[in-house]
């Protein structure tokens, strides 16, 4: 096993464990249609190789850092 199957397979057992003792704190909520669609439109940027901006450049223009 490598190193980042490792790390996977840690986060995955982790995540599914903190699910277990707190539960899921977004089940039974609707995700609305404009969310949904802004979302979607997202992971198909993101599956084109477009990236968003830089949170250094996000801070920056909100005055955050």
């Amino acid at each position: 096993m490598t190193g980042e199957e490792l790390r996977k397979l840690v986060r995955a057992a982790v995540e599914e464990k903190i699910v277990e003792l707190l539960g899921d704190p977004d089940a039974g909520m609707v995700l609305r249609q404009n969310v949904r669609k802004r979302l979607l439109r997202q992971k198909r940027r993101v599956a084109k190789g477009e990236r968003g901006e830089l949170l250094e450049t996000v801070a920056q223009r909100l005055k955050l850092a």
